[in-house]
């Protein structure tokens, strides 16, 4: 939304090699591309969402604000003392109007916040799903540098500082630690159960 688009914009605006507010040294320019990217994919994503997702995201955000306790806490106040003080309340005790009010009022939260929600789930399955393939192209290339530094040190006779070199040389099996990792979370207990 306009955070996402400012942060674009304050982004591209810095020259290359600038500090970001806060830091030490100056950033790598790769940095900066890499939150440039980011920032555009945001804003894209942001930008494809209807208006009532945009709606829900707003009304989210004030639900869980201060203001928001505050102005219930004042309304409810106020709300029970003039029903109870005064005769010309339309709502006598057991405030009966009151809870329908915020029967109504919960009833549509919920729904603004699912729907906030269901979006944040989506673009969290989305971001995991953009970290497992740039770890995949990672450990493609950590795959390919230790090969070529092997043959390298091979060629020019050096000793091989690394036992496990080799192992980790090779391919990794993405399916085989899928499943051991999923052998794994699944625990001792769940082999017996099954077993039995």
């Amino acid at each position: 939304m306009a955070t996402t688009t400012q942060a674009s914009v304050n982004v591209s605006a810095r020259p290359r090699g600038t500090t970001i507010r806060g830091a030490q040294s100056p950033t790598p320019s790769q940095v900066l591309r890499n939150v440039q990217t980011i920032a555009d994919l945001e804003a894209k994503s942001s930008a494809q969402r209807s208006a009532l997702d945009r709606f829900s995201d707003r009304v989210s955000d004030f639900a869980g604000s201060t203001s928001f306790l505050v102005i219930h806490v004042l309304w409810f106040a106020g709300w029970i003392s003039w029903n109870s003080v005064t005769s010309k309340g339309v709502d006598p005790y057991p405030f009966t109007f009151l809870t329908l009010l915020t029967s109504l009022e919960a009833i549509f939260l919920t729904s603004f916040v699912l729907i906030s929600q269901n979006h944040l789930e989506w673009a969290g399955r989305r971001r995991a799903a953009l970290d497992l393939q740039i770890n995949l192209l990672a450990e493609r290339e950590m795959t390919s540098v230790l090969r070529t530094v092997s043959a390298i040190a091979e060629h020019l006779g050096l000793p091989e500082a690394d036992t496990d070199l080799e192992e980790l040389a090779e391919q990794t099996d993405v399916e085989a630690v899928a499943r051991t990792l999923e052998h794994q979370m699944e625990g001792p207990d769940t082999e017996e159960q099954k077993d039995s």
